[in-house]
């Protein structure tokens, strides 16, 4: 026997006999196909060197240190090495993509055992169908050889079902190697008895001078499935297209600025927050960060689908993987490694293509009846063949219960969600839509009512400081100036602009002794010793500030479309501070498309009531609750609920959180907190409402692919198992040949896939977005 050696690339056993090899510094080197040897070629060093130190074949899925393990259709299934699932038997794969995956080594083993048995397959094949039609041999040798010809196909080919098969009882899990395992395992060791110890069955068993054996029908049951497993492994790699397609968008370098003023290109890896980092015109912004240095329009299209630049100066905000198209920027680094938009962007999207649909888990619970059950009417249909079928009524018994067991494997209900699952959520992320798992995606669909923040959501976030105003005792820049100070441990965007505002008169801020943020109505602290209240009416009423004497004036500002805030110093009302905040362009489209829909939208903000009015009248919004707590979302959230309705909150700030958790969906804004978003089930990457639209067709989509492929398989099982049972033999004199439902089997499992990965192909319609109302207005 030849000796075993390894593929220096993929690592797979070959020998002497493999017709590819290539001579290296004086030895011969053996590999499993063309494709490895051409890579062998290109680098040997690469390849040798590793073998020489022990380390694992590049050309295996090779996994980095730490590496989970999971299952496609169970992915409660995790553990830190490759194997197999102990509920369906479907090898582990890494529960986060690599762009450095090469094929998975179970398609690789797959793939050698199916073309090298192929052949033997074949001759069996023939040999069973043609062979009393050439008499080339006796009766009794041709069973002999096809034995000889089907034992490595059935024993070394087919071992890795068996073994699943076994697994599947050991765990008490039936599911599609059961029966696999069952229907090759009865009709193979049938016709080795059969072979071997022909005197042991009676005459009737006897068919054209031989007792009837069906090694063919093993081998080629075996073949079948493993062409289907090699269809399906294919197809399952495309479906972390998606994450690669995000992970491939990071550069693999930055270029550092040292302190003494030079600069190295480094690895990625090697940055560090703090970092001052050059981005030259046509490079990728490394990691999150902001601009330093300089001016240019930066293409954000990859993460946000927004497809015109945006222009970035000193102070604004970068997100790694961008590309820089004209200006040279330095920037610093803030959000490295995992931390970054793009690694969250991934962490999302391997999160929800791995979980699990509440119509994903009622069809794993049918499979599992479903198999047992299968198991029963093969074995009804041995029994009802074999006392009351015509002769030889036992061999047709047999060959109808393998039939039975073959053409009702699971496999397809099993695929038939998750497959749906992850192609949608893929396609959804690079349109800047990332669901956090696949029951946001069945749940979406079934909205009819969307709650919507104002601040940040349908205004820009991004407010101006108009004006303040000075009640007696007070100047305007000491209102201005008392203000800022405190706002200084703000995370509000109104706070920002009146931060900004301050500091560009040249206003000196005091530090805060304290600072206490009251969530949806404002701030209070300590300056100098005072207690200063900054917010809304509501924190004015609370603390009993009284601020009447202002209020016409206030309106007066909030019907221009102004949020208006108070200060409030000891006790006293010292003026008020008047900003705004423009309406974002593709808000009015956004809405407009989600009326259409039949969706009810309301309106619920912390800001006043008169500037809350204003933007909805603009807008078309009929419902709108001002000046309202973070509790008071909820309670809304609530109350829609209990008179049936279905909601959806779409906020992005920190008062938003409650709301968002509670709601059917909670929509979050990628340009909001990190509290909001992970509160929510879905995040829109740009903060455009659009996206809610795309997502609602997207679910649509997603929940009419499972349906169809829900329905495929088992209309496929409700035609196939009663054929296969031989109910239609004494109307139409129809049998199924177990090889046909091998093969009837693997199309059903490889059409659910194809189904599948038509949702890449969709495309929620989008238009450009177009400004229909442009007044200037915020919530705090």
């Amino acid at each position: 026997m030849a000796p075993s050696l390894k593929d220096p690339v993929c690592g797979m056993t070959v020998t002497e006999q493999s017709p590819h090899s290539q001579v290296h510094g004086g030895r011969t080197v053996y590999f499993c196909g063309a494709g490895c040897k051409a890579k062998f070629v290109a680098e040997p060093s690469k390849y040798l060197d590793r073998m020489q130190a022990g380390a694992p074949p590049v050309g295996a899925a090779e996994a980095a240190p730490g590496t989970i393990y999971t299952c496609p259709m169970h992915p409660e299934v995790r553990q830190d090495h490759p194997g197999a699932c102990p509920k369906c038997g479907m090898a582990l794969e890494p529960e986060m993509p690599s762009l450095e995956d090469g094929e998975s080594a179970e398609l690789i083993d797959f793939r050698r055992r199916f073309w090298w048995t192929l052949p033997l397959t074949v001759a069996v094949t023939l040999l069973a169908m043609v062979g009393h039609r050439l008499e080339l041999f006796a009766p009794a040798t041709r069973s002999w050889i096809e034995l000889a010809l089907s034992a490595p196909i059935v024993l070394w080919a087919g071992w890795p079902f068996f073994v699943r098969g076994v697994q599947s009882v050991v765990n008490r899990s039936p599911n599609m190697w059961t029966l696999i395992g069952l229907g090759t395992g009865a009709a193979f060791s049938y016709s080795v008895v059969a072979t071997v110890a022909p005197g042991a069955f009676p005459s009737s068993f006897v068919s054209m001078g031989r007792v009837s054996v069906y090694f063919e029908a093993a081998a080629v049951i075996i073949s079948l499935t493993l062409l289907g497993q090699i269809l399906e492994l294919k197809a399952r790699s495309r479906t972390s297209a998606a994450i690669k397609s995000l992970l491939g968008l990071a550069p693999k370098t930055a270029r550092r600025i040292k302190p003494d003023a030079s600069e190295e290109d480094i690895p990625l890896s090697h940055v560090h927050v703090g970092d001052s980092l050059r981005i030259r015109p046509g490079e990728q912004v490394p990691v999150d960060g902001a601009v330093l240095e300089g001016s240019s329009a930066v293409d954000e299209s990859m993460l946000t689908g927004e497809p015109m630049p945006v222009t970035k100066r000193p102070g604004d905000k970068l997100i790694g993987a961008t590309m820089n198209t004209s200006g040279a920027l330095v920037m610093r680094s803030e959000k490295v490694g995992s931390q970054t938009v793009l690694a969250q962007i991934v962490q999302m999207v391997a999160q929800a293509q791995r979980s699990r649909a509440p119509m994903q888990r009622m069809a794993d619970r049918v499979a599992g009846y479903f198999v047992v059950t299968v198991v029963g009417i093969a074995l009804l249909t041995l029994l009802a063949w074999g006392f009351w079928g015509p002769e030889p009524r036992w061999v047709y018994g047999l060959v109808n219960a393998v039939a039975v067991l073959i053409i009702a494997c699971p496999c397809a209900l099993g695929l038939a969600t998750p497959m749906s699952i992850m192609v949608a959520t893929g396609k959804a992320a690079t349109k800047g839509i990332l669901f956090r798992d696949a029951a946001a995606i069945e749940n979406f669909r079934k909205v009819d009512t969307l709650i919507v923040d104002k601040t940040g959501t349908l205004t820009e976030g991004k407010p101006s400081f108009n004006r303040a105003l000075a009640s007696e005792g007070f100047s305007e820049d000491e209102v201005l100036r008392l203000a800022a100070s405190l706002d200084q441990g703000s995370e509000h965007p109104l706070a920002e602009a009146i931060v900004r505002a301050a500091r560009e008169r040249g206003l000196v801020l005091e530090r805060p002794e304290s600072f206490e943020s009251r969530s949806g109505i404002g701030v209070s602290g300590r300056l100098g010793g005072r207690l200063i209240l900054l917010g809304n009416t509501t924190l004015m009423r609370d603390a009993g500030v009284p601020f009447e004497s202002m209020m016409d004036a206030a309106e007066r500002l909030r019907a221009e479309g102004a949020s208006i805030v108070h200060l409030a110093v000891d006790g006293r009302l010292a003026g008020l501070l008047s900003v705004s905040d423009p309406i974002k362009a593709t808000t009015a489209e956004a809405l407009g498309s989600l009326r259409q829909t039949g969706m009810r939208v309301v309106m619920a903000t912390g800001d006043g009531k008169t500037t809350a009015e204003a933007v909805a009248t603009r807008l078309g919004i009929d419902e709108v609750h001002g000046e309202v707590k973070p509790a008071d979302k909820l309670a809304l959230v609530t109350r829609l609920q209990s008179e049936g309705r279905v909601v959806a909150m779409a906020g992005d700030g920190i008062n938003d959180a409650p709301a968002l958790a509670k709601a059917d969906v909670g929509v979050a804004m990628g340009t909001g907190t990190d509290v909001a978003m992970n509160s929510a089930q879905v995040t829109l990457v740009k903060g455009d409402l659009r996206g809610i639209a795309q997502a609602r067709q997207i679910s649509l989509d997603t929940i009419a692919n499972m349906k169809q492929n829900l329905g495929f398989a088992f209309v496929y099982n409700a035609l196939g198992i009663p054929i296969a049972a031989g109910l239609l033999y004494p109307l139409t004199g129809w049998l199924l040949s177990p090889m046909i439902a091998a093969l009837a089997m693997s199309l059903s499992s490889a059409s659910v896939i194809t189904n599948a990965l038509r949702l890449s192909r969709d495309r929620p319609k989008s238009r450009p977005g177009h400004v229909t109302a442009t007044l200037p207005a915020t919530g705090r």
